[in-house]
């Protein structure tokens, strides 16, 4: 008897600072999951068109195609797959990035931040799918 084939819970990281794209990838891969890189939105969009992801990781300031653009098209073209995001920012300080995090409901996850925070917050977003 065959036993099942377990397989890598698979993320997507939409991030443009290469140090922080760095530290999620090396992260979260040791922690067994596959990671994915995007610099912005757009990147994204082409890999979300070619495989399936568990979740995704999306910083909301990026160039090209920010992670608000992003979220709003994931929302129109992929609706089931906006309970998977989990948001990152910097920039807390503008009332438009707090209210769209509020309107959305999605976790958040502030920057700078540690690598226990980033493995918390991607733990508890698995366990609520």
């Amino acid at each position: 008897m065959k036993s099942p084939k377990i397989t890598a819970k698979k993320v997507l990281v939409v991030e443009d600072e290469p140090s922080i794209r760095g530290i999620c990838q090396r992260v979260l891969s040791g922690k067994g999951f596959e990671v994915d890189l995007a610099d912005n939105g757009k990147s994204a969009q082409a890999l979300i068109n070619q495989k399936e992801y568990d979740f995704f990781l999306v910083d909301i300031r990026t160039p090209a195609m920010n992670g608000i653009e992003f979220y709003q098209w994931l929302k129109s073209t992929k609706p089931s797959l906006t309970r998977r995001v989990i948001f990152t920012t910097g920039d807390m300080m503008h009332d438009d990035i707090e209210a769209f995090l509020k309107q959305t409901g999605r976790p958040y996850l502030p920057k700078p931040f540690t690598p226990n925070e980033l493995l918390t917050i991607v733990n508890k977003a698995w366990e609520a799918i």
